[in-house]
């Protein structure tokens, strides 16, 4: 019986493997990650999802030396 789900395209598989990182208990603590592009992955992709998250209220991308980039985020207080 053949199945409607269709294989993730790079860029859906990249922000599942850095979603996974922000959403790791080590980062949520710390209300920070630290993200790598992996050879495989596309620099249009990366690109794209580095503006993503740039785009969210509350979130910080600082471009290091070595080639990662450091995401830092605060959680708003509730009114």
């Amino acid at each position: 019986m053949a199945t409607n789900t269709s294989p993730l395209d790079s860029y859906q598989q990249l922000g599942l493997r850095i979603s996974k990182i922000i959403n790791s208990p080590t980062a949520q603590k710390a209300r920070a990650a630290l993200i790598f592009k992996l050879d495989h992955e596309s620099p249009d992709d990366w690109a794209q999802l580095l503006e993503e998250i740039g785009e969210n209220d509350n979130v910080t991308l600082a471009w290091r030396d070595d080639g990662g980039v450091q995401i830092f985020w605060v959680v708003p207080k509730e009114d």
